[in-house]
């Protein structure tokens, strides 16, 4: 790879993150309006099948249909994926936000980076010593806010439900980077969005929900419009193309910036009250990504500079590489040329 490709890529990669950053957060106040008069899982199904079919549309016109034909497998990892980020995830903030203010969701969300940086340990992958610091300091603002419930923003069982999401969150976003999935990480896009939806639609009916059209207020409309086209076809597509093109550990700061986003617009728009107890585990958990930011964009910087005649000299013949050098070489692959 040339390094006019990799400064590119690289940024894109700031370029993308801001966008998961600044309108990820907004989607919280999105959900917020749409439950108002919306079922949450039926809400949420219509929007990613909706986003999905107009991605596909998009996709279909640029490259021309059969950029969406993918092998069998390949498809099911994707969908696998989608049920993990959207229908127990993405799906579980709907009904969650039924419990709490969107402001405490959002800051209980901040354990995605957390499993992440467990799974990838549990996978032999050892995370520097500040990036483990940077989620942990993070964690403790959100243990603060788990206990307090955000100064009483929320129920035990909105915690609990988002909690849940949080990890099925992360356990999908980690799948993801180790899983064969498409090529193209938008025809990805396409089938998550349309596996989760699907998913949620049926669960939504099968639990009884039932969409009655005059009843949903304008707000309503405008708000899921806003969830497919900026939540879902740019902020989502936008954090798949991060999952394989950046350090998974710097992806997952995103549920860091969020809160302090969704807890603004909270209190502006929702006249939601802040409390303490949100300012400071907010407050913490910002700390926390600002270590974990510095030390993965560190991280990447030494990982695309030139490697020096020494790294890039062949073994001996009949030397064989340790399993160690092998996943790490694997690992560098994979983050450099965006294979997933």
């Amino acid at each position: 790879m040339s390094a006019q490709t990799t400064d590119s890529r690289s940024s894109f990669v700031w370029i993308a993150l801001p966008i998961v950053y600044v309108v990820w957060g907004s989607t919280y106040l999105g959900i917020h309006y749409v439950v108002q008069t919306m079922p949450p899982l039926i809400s949420a199904g219509l929007r990613f099948v909706v986003a999905a079919v107009l991605l596909a549309v998009v996709l279909a016109v640029r490259s021309g249909p059969r950029v969406l034909l993918v092998p069998r497998r390949r498809l099911l990892t994707a969908a696998i994926v989608g049920l993990l980020l959207l229908t127990s995830g993405n799906g579980l903030v709907g009904v969650a936000e039924l419990h709490m203010s969107t402001g405490l969701a959002a800051l209980l969300i901040a354990s995605v980076p957390l499993w992440l940086v467990v799974y990838r340990s549990i996978t032999g992958d050892r995370p520097a010593a500040a990036t483990v610091a940077g989620v942990l300091v993070g964690f403790g603002g959100l243990a603060l806010l788990t206990v307090t419930r955000g100064g009483g923003s929320g129920s035990p069982l909105g915690v609990t439900i988002i909690m849940i999401a949080a990890l099925s969150w992360a356990t999908g976003s980690f799948l993801s980077s180790w899983l064969t999935m498409p090529a193209n990480p938008f025809v990805a896009s396409v089938y998550e969005m349309a596996a989760g939806g699907l998913a949620l639609l049926a669960i939504g009916f099968g639990r009884g929900e039932r969409l009655h059209l005059d009843q949903v207020s304008g707000t309503s409309w405008i708000a899921l419009a806003y969830l497919v086209v900026f939540g879902s076809l740019v902020a989502f597509t936008s954090y798949v193309w991060l999952l394989g093109n950046a350090p998974i550990s710097l992806v997952g700061t995103y549920a860091y910036v969020n809160p302090a986003v969704a807890v603004l617009l909270g209190v502006a728009f929702a006249g939601e009250h802040v409390s303490w107890m949100i300012l400071l585990g907010g407050l913490v958990i910002t700390l926390g990504v600002g270590l974990v930011v510095s030390t993965e964009r560190a991280g990447r910087a030494e990982e695309v500079s030139p490697p020096s005649r020494s790294d890039t000299a062949r073994p001996p013949r009949g030397t064989r590489r340790s399993p160690r050098e092998t996943r790490s070489r694997r690992g560098r692959l994979r983050r450099r040329t965006g294979v997933r």
